[in-house]
């Protein structure tokens, strides 16, 4: 396995971090796109599972995230997030990816995804979201909401806190105790980011229909952060037969680093065979 870093070009110019894990013989590449406040570095269930299968990993550091600059948590529009995915993808073409590629898209991560997805990019076999990023755990009051819309019109950039429960991500202690100590983690967030995350919610509830692309839906059903009904509607309202939900009993928000992860990365990897 090799393992590399390096900067592409976003949509506003910026340069955004990167990492990847090459196989010694690839079959396909993964380009995964992280949750809110975490970054690349956070996959290595993933890396270590998928990489010696033949899959070749891609994670960029999203704008305002990890080794990636901008102010932390903060987007001017949400289109900033799938043009960077569109842009990252483009490059890697450039370097030479001919793979077959999919998308993986966990949290917010899941949201820029199926964002991504209602716009029917050609030429992908097909993507995987987890911890769906559709029925927040923690719905914002209509008060908060009001007050977020103010404040996003005449002060975008203010910042404020997004109490997440650690606790919640993982029913494995070490890795919420990784989490609480690690230095390129965060919990900030602007009132233009909480605007768009609402209003992209609502955009693709509504072209959820759009979606043609084989999708494997992955989510823990005690998951308190994104509630499971959200999983549960995608795989409904979802057209396209090729389909698949996947709900662990008991799990919390991040099943690739949850106590069944060997379940679902044997699940991530069959799904995957199947589609290539």
């Amino acid at each position: 396995m090799q393992s590399q870093e390096g900067i592409f070009t976003g949509s506003d110019g910026q340069g955004l971090f990167y990492r990847c894990w090459l196989p010694d013989r690839p079959k396909a590449a993964v380009l995964v796109v992280h949750g809110f406040g975490e970054h690349s570095g956070r996959y290595t269930n993933l890396v270590n599972h998928l990489v010696p299968q033949g899959y070749a990993l891609y994670i960029p550091d999203l704008r305002g995230h990890g080794r990636s600059p901008g102010q932390r948590g903060h987007i001017d529009s949400w289109r900033d997030y799938w043009l960077d995915l569109a842009l990252f993808r483009s490059f890697l073409e450039t370097t030479g990816l001919t793979l077959p590629l999919f998308l993986y898209g966990h949290s917010m991560g899941s949201l820029i995804v199926l964002d991504f997805l209602t716009k029917q990019p050609p030429g992908l076999r097909g993507a995987i979201v987890s911890g769906v990023l559709l029925e927040p755990g923690q719905p914002a009051s209509p008060l908060l909401v009001w007050v977020a819309r103010l404040l996003s019109h005449y002060w975008p950039t203010a910042p404020l806190r997004l109490n997440l429960n650690v606790k919640a991500l993982s029913r494995d202690p070490e890795v919420v105790q990784a989490y609480r100590s690690d230095p390129l983690v965060h919990n900030r967030v602007s009132a233009r980011w909480g605007t768009e995350v609402l209003q992209t919610i609502e955009a693709v509830k509504a072209q959820v229909k759009d979606i043609r692309d084989p999708l494997l839906i992955l989510h823990g059903e005690a998951d308190s952060i994104n509630k499971v009904e959200g999983a549960r509607w995608l795989f409904r309202e979802i057209p396209f037969t090729d389909k698949e939900l996947r709900i662990y009993p008991g799990g919390y928000h991040e099943p690739h680093n949850d106590l069944d992860k060997t379940q679902v990365l044997q699940d991530i990897t069959e799904w995957l065979e199947r589609h290539l």
